[in-house]
């Protein structure tokens, strides 16, 4: 293993705790600081709304997990513009996720317009990242 080899294993490393860290102090803190009620430790299945029942937190949750465990996985490049490049569409992904999770369950049509909004400006950033990486070979410098 060469040593450029080590550093980037390193920094992944680092990069996965610091995100890891700072989701817990984030989920330990923000519902104090922002002066929000906690969830119930076993959450009811409600009706949103839309005629079906669903668990609105726990899909939320999901589409969290789900991001932070695909960039997570994600074998860096050694580029930094394409390994950027790679995570955004990740982490953009899950902004989507999550907007859609709030047009489905949300009740407040502020939430639900800005939702909507998220969706579209992700959606076509994503497609500008994709764009941008079919035009770059995706190998180590």
């Amino acid at each position: 293993m060469t040593i450029q080899n080590i550093k980037q294993r390193n920094a992944r490393v680092a990069r996965a705790l610091a995100c890891g860290i700072a989701l817990a102090i984030a989920m330990t803190t923000l519902p104090f600081s922002a002066g929000a009620q906690t969830l119930p430790a076993a959450p009811a299945k409600m009706d949103m709304g839309k005629g079906t029942a669903t668990d609105a937190p726990m899909k939320m949750h999901k589409s969290m997990d789900d991001m932070q465990t695909k960039t997570a996985a994600m074998k860096m490049t050694g580029d930094t513009d394409i390994d950027f490049a790679m995570m955004m569409v990740v982490h953009h992904q899950g902004a989507i996720d999550m907007a859609q999770v709030e047009i489905d369950a949300g009740k407040d049509p502020a939430m639900i317009k800005i939702a909507k909004k998220i969706i579209a400006a992700q959606k076509k950033e994503i497609a500008e990242f994709e764009s941008w990486l079919k035009k770059h070979p995706h190998a180590m410098k």
